[in-house]
């Protein structure tokens, strides 16, 4: 009988489901919202008593928890389950390095937990100091360790603190889609793909979604290195219902071409072949190289605007022109994230109003989540 009650209990839909009910939200609702949207959890006892007395839909009380709850250690949930909602670093175990191809990282938790940490204290960042949103694209710092570091091509960072790090201005790296966790969990562990982290840079950090067409086969990367993954695309896109959706997917996925499936600087392709050489070196496993090094990695492209880069340093310049469009992407996240309910046409001038009051200030993040929380779009349901 116990078993049955909790059973009950635990699949209840008051148990695992808001309840809130469509028009204007009571001020309990919007306490609720708060502490699930910020903290992951219940509100506590100060946004509870205001929501009791009636004054929790107040701007300016409400601007000062927000500001109250960002600035508490609870946040970190906040920064964690958003990261692994909107970058997918729920996904970073979902596969492991090559044995064969990367047994340089096989077994190397140091790199990945660094890698972690690195995007989840920058999202941090971006909040505490409410920097514009461009830095999502790139920036001049990150937090980095001495694994980390290493792994970037940088000798200045001893220890194994994360910290934060100014980067050179020839880098590489800075911004969300050349740090290690992202360019992991958009590889699987043995090959990398441009259509793959071309989509995943139009659907996380640009806002828009290509559906891909029915029954079309993966493009499948040659480990032995006969080919590029570029020279089999060309194949493929030669195929004109295909070239349609490849020619606004694959050219920024190119651009991350220059990074291993550890989001590893790289210049050529590795590659697995009968009658060649390994590369000299020992594996954390213990086991000796099996790669050899194969065809040159080119990370050139062509947008579909016709803008044209070399590298990724010359597309994130090319991505920064619009700042407006990575500011709403960021907005629609938040707001998904935020109310638990996917952005509809009607949601739209919500949308822009939301972008007119944070561009004051750049767009920053800390002022997007402000606008977002005094918006319609989450005090109404």
């Amino acid at each position: 009988a116990m078993l049955s009650v909790y059973t009950a209990v635990l699949a209840s839909p008051g148990l695992l489901f808001l309840d809130e009910q469509p028009g204007r939200l009571d001020d309990n609702a919007i306490a609720t919202r708060l502490g699930l949207f910020l903290w992951n959890s219940e509100p506590d006892h100060v946004v509870r008593k205001l929501a009791k007395d009636g004054r929790l839909r107040d701007s300016e009380i409400l601007r000062e928890q927000v500001d109250r709850m960002l600035d508490h250690p609870r946040a970190s949930r906040f920064v964690e389950a958003f990261t692994d909602y909107w970058l997918d670093l729920r996904k970073i175990d979902d596969t492991s390095p090559s044995t064969a191809l990367y047994n340089d990282y096989e077994l190397d938790e140091p790199l990945k937990l660094a890698s972690i940490e690195e995007t989840r204290l920058f999202m941090a960042k971006l909040i505490s100091a409410d920097l514009p949103a461009r830095n999502i694209v790139d920036s001049d710092f990150t937090y980095l360790n001495e694994r980390l570091a290493h792994h970037y091509g940088l000798s200045d960072v001893q220890g194994a603190q994360m910290r934060y790090v100014n980067l050179p201005k020839e880098s590489l790296r800075g911004g969300l889609m050349t740090q290690a966790s992202v360019l992991k969990v958009t590889a699987n562990g043995t090959t990398t793909s441009p259509v793959v982290r071309g989509n995943w840079i139009s659907e996380r950090i640009l806002g828009v979604h290509i559906a891909p067409p029915p029954s079309v086969p993966a493009v499948e990367p040659d480990i032995r290195g006969a080919v590029t993954i570029r020279q089999q695309l060309e194949k493929h896109r030669a195929d004109a219902s295909c070239a349609s959706c490849h020619a606004k997917i694959d050219p920024p996925g190119f651009a991350l071409e220059a990074f291993d499936v550890m989001g590893g600087f790289r210049e050529r392709y590795r590659a697995i072949g009968e009658h060649a050489t390994p590369e000299k070196g020992v594996g954390m496993n213990g086991q000796a190289f099996a790669f050899h090094y194969g065809l040159p990695v080119d990370s050139a492209g062509t947008l579909a605007d016709n803008s044209s880069f070399q590298n990724v340093r010359e597309l994130k310049q090319i991505l920064l022109r619009d700042e407006r469009r990575l500011a709403r992407n960021l907005v629609c996240q938040l707001a998904i994230y935020a109310t638990g309910a996917p952005i509809s046409f009607s949601d739209q001038k919500s949308i822009e109003q939301i972008l007119e009051r944070s561009s004051l200030n750049q767009w920053g993040v800390r002022t997007i989540i402000h606008s977002i929380v005094q918006s319609e779009l989450f005090l109404n349901k």
